[in-house]
């Protein structure tokens, strides 16, 4: 039953099915859009006659929400899209409802109980199992709701990826053993694992023979990975060596094909000198890093339960600079924690400068359930908490800005991702800091999708660059 979970017809072959569709939203992290191509990946494999991605919900086969719990009130996000596909299961009995990801994980049965049309509740860890969570929602009829922590498996049991453009995620662990007081990625995707060394550059390796030229690696705690080296003692057995992030970076240099390597996300507390020290060595690794900081008050970071000063980060900085001067920074903030003040936040606006991030992502705090952020005293008026993330947001969009600007007459390789959101006669690269920058292609057009080009940076808009592509004989 498991490889006939989605459709199934008597008598005919696979050959003879037609192909199903499947809509699939993602919410959150860069991990949740990992998770959601292996999704697809998965169902894909498994699906008789074959799967496609429909951005339509109205003509698909699956309907699949991937959540994510880290902002306020994402549990009654969920409940409000559910409530949009429900009829839609009164016109397709067959229709298949899924609910995974970080709310999945939490809420788990609950998700069923509220919303009896669901069929599939399933956890970030659990994800690959899908195709047997159908077949057992067919034989039974009854929702199922998987939300384990099968640690390994969920790598073991991926299908190889289905390269479609130049650059490509590799998730290289899961979890977090952090337990920052605000945050639910602990108990909605475990503790920190990490995948075996030899299979994480066994599948670079297999994205750079089909055309990927660069990599970005994920994790929750991506700079934590530790992973198991050698065959033998492939799934920790005693005694087998250990491969930390900088290891893996200098053994991924090395592979054909591929020319950049990327990162996230990351803790300040996992950044050690080996992994700095890499940062000189390995040209192919981007000067470009997402290193959250959240705050800038030491007693706020303390009430975080971060492990670490804005002395501590600052200095982690220093020695990245010392190797790598030209490094863009960018962070993660959280405006109005509970207890916040104004000199607190002060002192978060003065590391800002003193840094010169060159982006980040900010957020209003929100009590996370089961947090133990969530019990602390929360007296600071939404109002005030708005206003200081507006100051916030906008001093890192004047710097995001002047970084730009500073790029005007700079030639630089971008690799091109595809024809311009802008203009249908242009091309979209993407820069080593990660800036798009759009150009015009000329007769070179389309097939320069997925290559390095050299661009001089022209213009600089408040979100992205114009260039102009350099040609040389």
């Amino acid at each position: 039953m498991t490889d006939s979970t989605i459709a199934s017809a008597a008598g005919a072959t696979p050959a003879a099915l037609p192909r199903k569709k499947l809509f699939i939203r993602t919410f959150g992290c860069q991990m949740n859009e990992y998770d959601s191509q292996k999704m697809v990946e998965i169902l894909a494999a498994a699906t008789p006659g074959g799967l496609d991605k429909t951005e339509r919900p109205e003509e698909a086969d699956v309907i699949l929400f991937n959540t994510c719990s880290v902002r306020e009130k994402a549990q009654e996000k969920v409940f409000h899209d559910l409530g949009r596909v429900k009829d839609l299961k009164k016109l397709n009995p067959e229709l298949l409802i899924g609910v995974g990801g970080c709310v999945a994980s939490q809420e788990g049965a609950a998700i069923v109980e509220r919303a009896p049309f669901v069929d599939m509740v399933f956890g970030p860890q659990t994800l690959h199992r899908l195709p047997e969570l159908i077949a057992k929602r067919r034989e039974s009829g009854r929702p199922q709701v998987d939300i384990s922590f099968p640690e390994i498996e969920k790598f073991d049991r991926m299908p190889p990826a289905r390269v479609e453009a130049a650059s490509a995620f590799v998730s290289i662990m899961e979890g977090c053993s952090k337990y920052c007081s605000f945050c639910v990625v602990p108990y909605t995707r475990g503790e920190e694992v990490s995948r075996p060394f030899e299979d994480v550059l066994t599948e670079i390796a297999e994205l750079a023979v089909k055309g990927v030229r660069e990599v970005t690696l994920l994790g929750q705690n991506v700079n934590a990975y530790r992973g198991v080296m050698g065959r033998s003692g492939a799934r920790g057995g005693e005694g087998a060596a250990v491969a930390d992030l900088a290891t893996l970076i200098e053994y991924i240099d090395e592979i054909p094909g591929i020319e950049r390597i990327r990162y996230t996300t990351s803790h300040p507390r996992e950044m050690t000198q080996a992994l700095i020290d890499v940062y000189g060595r390995v040209p192919k690794l981007v000067s470009q890093l997402h290193l959250p900081v959240q705050h800038g008050s030491d007693r706020i970071l303390a009430a975080m339960k971060r492990g670490y000063t804005a002395l501590e980060y600052k200095s982690v900085i220093r020695r990245l600079r010392a190797v790598r001067p030209n490094l863009s920074l960018t962070s993660d903030f959280i405006v109005g924690f509970p207890g916040e003040t104004a000199k607190d936040h002060e002192l978060t606006m003065r590391l800002i400068d003193e840094v010169a991030f060159d982006g980040a992502f900010s957020f209003v705090y929100s009590a996370r359930p089961g947090t133990p952020a969530a019990d602390l005293a929360d007296d600071t008026p939404a109002p005030e908490k708005s206003a200081r993330l507006s100051q916030l947001q906008q001093r890192i969009d004047e710097l995001f800005l002047d970084y730009s600007r500073a790029m005007i007459g700079r030639t630089e390789r971008v690799l091109v991702e595809g024809v311009s959101r802008k203009s249908a006669s242009e091309l979209a690269g993407r820069t080593e800091n990660n800036r798009v920058v759009n150009f015009a292609a000329g007769a070179h057009g389309e097939r320069l999708i997925g290559q390095y080009v050299d661009v001089r940076f022209t213009e600089a808009a408040p979100h992205s660059l114009r260039g102009e592509m350099v040609v040389t004989d």
